[in-house]
């Protein structure tokens, strides 16, 4: 089986979120079961020299966007035996600066056409035309209708099939109705009909929706909860009239990295039969975040976008009650101001108990995941959530609300039997996250028990095998 994986992002090239981590684990896992992958995705100025210095360029053509015939580079190197391709072109991918962000530029729109659109002439140039194309997000949500509008008639095209992976509906891709004509070349049809339109404007991820042979998304539960209007982000009666072609898949995440005992970030190496280093990882943690060194004190670990989609508005509500508890907190992440200042504020007052790392540092998350107890991950929703399953990996019990993937992979703790695999509250309130929370907290105390669900959470397989299986049914699926 051959497939073709598009993305806008992927480690260790580059990642803003839980995209770049699938678009790096699940081509690997797919790999290691005899699938022919092969990934592509732009060519970034931010991508690291040490990884810039190894492509090879293997072609050069042009893309036509609207009245545009731009140039196109392409790319290519081999990464943990998989083939990478890049698409270059300095004036849609080279935002330096301070703020070289990968999204939120004005000619977005733009940008990821001409990506969309030069996937589909690089199969041609490499001579690989898969039997499958997996797309992600909006931002390649207008290759399934690109093409069926152009490319289906073309023999070695015509039985090629499209996946749709949604990752977080919330970001649809939506812009004026003329990118139809000015940039996609597409008949405004499209827009009459019903296809691309919404709410006036044209949105690239309902156009994925609409035209793709199958759409999955990071969970069994997100794709029930975005078929209802509170989840649905306006998109719920297109996903009920398309509930046929949808299914949910969790994401994984991949053991070679995220490994307790191998881990180069952490202090002290341990796995389930050793949970003594564990402790001593906790130690160190709190000397570095100059918080009370003491293994009774339970610490909570938050490594997080500062979002209200997280859950932090929750938090907010109870922290004066929070600081009251004999526990501690440490926070990791950034983003917006309002939460970032709390946290600042309950650092500098309560600085024994509570420490904010208003940044983003991958050594410490992962010293974090090793070294608290337990991890809080409180989100209005959540389509898949990684946080939780790193923290079970490294044997930090997650507390979650039950949303998306967190209600699919935490067990919460039962008195009468023993099972579970951390903690869990089913409504978006404060006091019964509060109340949550100091369960886990009382039941810190008795190490028997506390122990036992630790090696229930380290025992719990995230890992990425199960899901590259299920991906390759849902490929088969659509080919038969």
């Amino acid at each position: 089986m051959k497939v073709f994986y598009v993305t806008s992002e992927c480690w260790p090239f580059v990642k803003t979120g839980g995209l770049g981590d699938v678009s790096y684990a699940l081509p690997k896992a797919l790999k290691k079961e005899g699938v022919d992958v092969r990934v592509i995705l732009p060519k970034y100025s931010t991508i690291p020299t040490y990884l810039k210095d190894k492509l090879r360029e293997i072609a050069v053509f042009n893309v036509q966007l609207g009245w545009r015939n731009q140039y196109c580079g392409l790319l290519e190197m081999e990464y943990e035996g998989i083939k990478f391709y890049f698409i270059d072109n300095e004036y849609y991918f080279k935002r330096d600066g301070e703020f070289a962000y990968l999204y939120g530029y004005g000619d977005d729109a733009e940008r990821f056409t001409f990506f969309s659109e030069a996937v589909l002439k690089v199969m041609e140039k490499i001579d690989f035309y898969p039997d499958v194309i997996h797309i992600n997000d909006w931002h390649t949500g207008m290759i399934p209708l690109i093409l069926k509008d152009r490319y289906s008639h073309l023999e070695k095209y015509s039985n090629i099939k499209t996946l749709y992976t949604i990752h977080n509906l919330q970001y649809q891709g939506v812009f004026g109705k003329e990118v139809l004509g000015d940039l996609l070349n597409l008949s405004y049809e499209y827009y009459d009909n019903k296809s691309v339109e919404y709410y006036g404007g044209v949105s690239f991820m309902k156009a994925g929706i609409v035209f793709a042979d199958k759409v999955t998304t990071v969970s069994k539960t997100y794709v029930d909860e975005i078929q209802t209007e509170f989840y649905g982000e306006g998109l719920d009666g297109l996903l009920r009239e398309n509930s046929h072609k949808l299914e949910g898949i969790l994401n994984g995440i991949d053991y070679d990295l995220n490994n307790p005992i191998t881990d180069p970030n952490i202090f002290f190496k341990y796995d389930i039969n050793s949970l003594e280093n564990k402790v001593k990882n906790k130690l160190e943690l709190q000397k570095i975040l100059g918080l009370e060194v003491n293994p009774d004190i339970p610490l909570i670990g938050i490594v997080s976008r500062l979002v209200s989609q997280k859950g932090f508005d929750l938090i907010s509500y109870i922290m004066p009650e929070l600081v009251r508890e004999d526990l501690q907190l440490v926070v990791l992440g950034t983003g917006e101001h309002q939460y970032q200042s709390m946290f600042n504020y309950y650092s500098s007052r309560y600085c024994k108990k509570v420490s904010a790392r208003i940044t983003f540092d991958s050594g410490l998350a992962q010293q974090i995941y090793s070294g608290s107890d337990m991890f809080l991950m409180p989100s209005l929703f959540e389509p898949c959530g990684i946080g939780q399953m790193m923290a079970m990996r490294y044997g930090t019990l997650p507390i979650v609300r039950e949303t998306g993937g967190l209600k699919d992979t935490v067990s919460p703790y039962n008195k009468y039997t023993g099972e579970g695999n951390g903690f869990s509250f089913t409504n978006y309130n404060a006091h019964e996250m509060l109340y949550c929370i100091q369960k886990g907290l009382e039941l810190y105390k008795d190490k028997n028990i506390w122990y036992n669900l630790v090696k229930n959470a380290m025992y719990t397989d995230n890992s990425w095998k199960k899901s590259a299986q299920k991906y390759i049914e849902v490929y088969q699926g659509i080919l038969n």
